[in-house]
């Protein structure tokens, strides 16, 4: 019942200091205000990541010269070594695949996934719960003359909960459980997904200051966290991302704070945000996922969510409230907002500002908004497929 979905209907305001003064330029923003707002967010709900966190070692483990869609490309497969020397009992692999286009006669833009990589059997439950007809999206990336990677989350920091002792936040720990600030799985799939663009810039076949960043679902929360973190991430698109990502925090619908601190989910997050399921509320937050997405600005973000058939537990209006709501500090980056604070109907996307909105007609799946997704993308990436 959306008429009961908003308990907590006053929001923090991105432009306005903890002492009260309103941020009124750009320089107040990047001095001031910014910092307050990550500062809440590494405390409160994703946690802080280790100031110094290990090296990683990128290996080319394979070249392959195919064709895919008609289009001659070249594809790597790159493991992640991360240097283990602090706890060698902790292994970490990072498992990347890169793939560009032979004839380009420049380094080109590359969208990078967060993906899932499940046992054949899950996979096609997925499939069969989720049907996504759309056009692949490696398809419409290689038709642009950009190129594509592929990042497995689950190589940097598995997703469970007992998995806190292994993986970078086990390595950074050295085996030792977290304490209440310290970064979950979803700050860690985001520290995975720089290391990755750490790569692209050492790569003559990538335009590294044109590199996107794309995941759905619980990878659309770590994609937007990722694309708020790294300014070098120049473009984001974040799928059916929900609460944790995109959707309001406050929000009464679908998924709420009490399932992010529930048994599978609470590793996604701080320690410290666990007190928002009780005995506090998420009316208590300090900061919400407006200010999330906020932090990416001046880049684009465009925010996808699917019909409520499938996909009700995203809350796609939970997610444009809360692109609506940071539109105040792209406007005052120079920037262009959403243009309305009017849900739109579906399939009625809002695609002319610098923050993005689409509602497609499917379920959970982030295929039907790939093509609304590049459209946009190339206001931004102008490249033609001729490169």
């Amino acid at each position: 019942d959306d008429s009961k979905a908003n308990p907590f209907p006053s929001l923090p305001d991105p432009l306005v200091l903890d002492n009260g003064v309103k941020v009124t330029t750009p320089e107040m923003w990047w001095k001031l205000r910014r910092p307050e707002i990550v500062e809440d967010f590494d405390r409160e709900i994703y946690g802080r990541m280790p100031l110094n966190t290990p090296s990683v070692t990128w290996e080319v483990t394979g070249v392959l010269r195919t064709n895919e869609y008609g289009v001659p490309v070249i594809t790597k497969t790159l493991v992640g070594r991360v240097d283990n020397s602090m706890d060698p009992q902790i292994t970490v692999n990072i498992d990347l695949t890169l793939t560009t286009p032979v004839d380009a006669k420049t380094p080109v833009p590359v969208m990078m996934q967060l993906a899932f990589k499940l046992p054949p059997a899950l996979m096609a439950r997925f499939r069969r719960m989720y049907p996504d007809h759309s056009t692949p999206w490696q398809k419409l990336v290689l038709a642009k003359g950009w190129g594509y990677a592929v990042l497995i989350p689950t190589s940097v920091q598995a997703d469970y909960g007992s998995g806190l002792t292994a993986g970078i936040i086990g390595l950074c720990n050295r085996g030792r459980p977290r304490r209440l600030d310290d970064w979950g799985a979803l700050r860690a799939w985001a520290w995975g997904a720089s290391r990755a663009l750490d790569y692209f810039q050492t790569d003559p076949a990538v335009d590294a200051k044109r590199v996107g960043i794309e995941g759905h679902s619980r990878y659309g929360k770590a994609a937007l966290v990722a694309m708020a973190c790294d300014p070098r991430f120049a473009i984001a698109y974040i799928s059916s991302s929900g609460e944790g990502g995109a959707k309001l925090l406050r929000r009464d619908f679908g998924e709420v704070v009490e399932n992010l601190a529930a048994p599978g989910e609470y590793h996604w997050m701080a320690g410290n945000f666990l007190k928002y399921a009780g005995p506090m509320n998420a009316g208590d937050l300090p900061v919400d996922a407006h200010e999330l997405i906020a932090l990416c600005a001046p880049r684009p973000v465009f925010i996808s969510g699917g019909a409520t058939r499938g996909d009700g537990w995203t809350d796609a209006k939970g997610m444009f409230m809360a692109a609506a709501a940071a539109g105040p500090v792209y406007t005052l980056l120079g920037k262009r907002d959403l243009g309305t604070t009017n849900f739109p109907p579906i399939g009625a996307g809002l695609m002319s500002g610098d923050l993005a909105f689409r509602q497609h007609t499917e379920g959970h799946t982030d295929g039907p908004n790939w093509p609304y997704f590049l459209d946009f993308a190339q206001k931004y990436f102008a490249t033609s497929a001729a490169n």
